[in-house]
């Protein structure tokens, strides 16, 4: 078999999953037509990420390198780092948010089956988890009654760990049964989405995101993309945008737009993540008395001994992790790399005559209300129009969170694409073509066919040459 494919099989999809690559829309489609068009890859040269957003005062600076540190630190079982566990996928955020630079995707290279043993930890490491990325999440779709599940279970435990600032021999969590769970179809994975130009997000008002869900709508009903446009119960999955069930506020951060701000994404993460409970988040996921080696919560602002302090030292792990996205650029495309300003630019308007645009909106402004000068009024080209889609049985994970259903993300912005390495919420594959047809899919007995498929069925009627622009133009962003 091409080890292309396996990815597919690996993590859990169907046999029939293979065909996408060969089927839009339930059409087959020539392998030579298909294959024509080819990813020009990950563009190469400099990161054009990861720095600050122009016109930080000195004091937002100050608190952009505090975050950045922090972002980067490795946290341990106890000390002032300490907090680890007992269970979690990776002990820093830098780990998951590195490609190209600090605050992006999954890396080349997987930390993942390192840390499982570092310090002494016996954790085995699952059959999903690859040395060769991507980084990883899992969520059960199931309990063992059969109800759902949806929630992130957590890699690997700390038992056994002796990291020199406390020694985990003594705690009694188990790893769970990952293999067995993948092996069962229970296991639907995620990579790590990029946090780059996430305050100039954060600073879009709702208002515009509902703006932009009411523009074209001719044109949207003609391709099949629904859209969310009605102001109802966020626990409604038919059709609306993914809310905040107490304000009613649009959510947006996260592969189905589940967190409504920056502080949400950083608490949850560090607690799903790395097990650190939080202000946000104050209780252990686990709450074992024979792992526990730090005051819980493990992360909070300091209150004795502050005065002493620079007020970013003072503050929260997760707020100094929120004031780095919030205050992160977005990246820099690239003019001309790769095929040249021409084919990108032909690739831009092509983009557009598909209709790919209808849904990876190319800009949204920002609020001119904005807290900071660095993102009011702001023109974030961030194509995405933040909302969830229907993307049909090929690409569902059968996991539900707030208004999404199984087969709903949001849409992904495409803002340095043209430097991430693994594609698509699960990292299935590296190929931009296969990651553009594996959004077109026949509906099922559980879900609805792909609001994509027209447009992957413009994208495919395309001359080649015009195919190869769209495609450079993206590997450009």
């Amino acid at each position: 078999m091409n080890p292309v494919f396996l990815p597919f099989t690996r993590l859990g999809f169907p046999v029939a999953g293979l065909g996408l690559i060969l089927l839009i829309g339930g059409v087959p489609q020539p392998a030579s037509a298909q294959f024509a068009a080819h990813d020009p890859g990950v563009r190469g040269g400099a990161a054009g990420a990861g720095g600050p957003l122009s016109g930080l005062t000195q004091d937002e600076l100050t608190f952009f390198n505090a975050g950045s540190a922090t972002f980067q630190t490795a946290e341990t079982i106890a000390g002032n780092n300490g907090g680890l566990g007992p269970r979690f996928n990776l002990d820093q955020c830098s780990g998951c948010h590195s490609q190209p630079a600090v605050g992006g995707t999954s890396p080349s290279v997987n930390p993942q089956p390192n840390i499982a043993v570092a310090d002494g930890a016996k954790n085995t490491v699952p059959l999903f988890v690859k040395p060769n990325g991507p980084v990883v999440e899992a969520r059960f779709k199931l309990n063992p009654d059969g109800s759902p599940d949806g929630g992130v279970h957590s890699l690997f435990v700390i038992s056994g760990r002796n990291d020199g600032t406390g020694n985990a021999s003594g705690c009694t969590a188990v790893q769970e049964n990952f293999n067995a769970q993948f092996a069962a179809g229970n296991i639907s994975l995620r990579i790590p989405t990029p946090v780059f130009g996430g305050g100039l997000i954060e600073a879009i008002a709702d208002s515009a995101i509902m703006a932009n869900l009411t523009a074209n709508q001719t044109a949207k009903s003609q391709m099949g993309i629904s859209g969310h446009p009605n102001r109802t119960s966020s626990f409604d999955i038919n059709g609306t945008p993914n809310r905040s069930g107490n304000t009613g506020t649009i959510t947006r951060f996260g592969w189905k737009a589940q967190n409504p701000s920056l502080l949400m994404f950083a608490g949850e993460a560090y607690n799903v993540e790395m097990g650190i409970s939080n202000e946000l988040f104050p209780t252990e996921r686990e709450e074992n008395p024979t792992c526990q080696y730090s005051v819980v919560p493990n992360d909070s602002t300091t209150v004795d001994g502050f005065q002493g302090l620079t007020v970013p030292n003072g503050i929260s792990d997760i707020e100094r992790f929120a004031f780095f996205m919030k205050f992160l650029a977005p990246p820099t495309p690239s003019p001309n790399t790769p095929g040249g300003a021409t084919s990108i630019a032909n690739g831009q308007q092509n983009f557009t005559n598909v209709g790919c645009s209808l849904c990876h909106t190319p800009s949204l402004q920002t609020s001119n209300v904005s807290q900071f000068a660095a993102t009011t009024n702001i023109t974030a080209n961030l194509f995405s129009d933040l909302v969830l889609h229907h993307m049909g049985p090929n690409l569902a994970d059968g996991i539900a969170q707030g208004g999404a259903a199984g087969d709903e993300f949001r849409t992904a912005p495409l803002w340095g694409l043209g430097q991430r390495i693994f594609l698509l919420h699960d990292g299935r594959t590296t190929d931009l073509v296969r990651a553009i047809n594996a959004h077109s899919s026949a509906g099922n007995s559980q879900y609805g066919p792909s609001e994509a498929n027209q447009v992957i069925a413009a994208f495919n009627a395309l001359p080649v040459s015009a195919q190869q622009d769209l495609l450079n133009f993206l590997r450009s962003l």
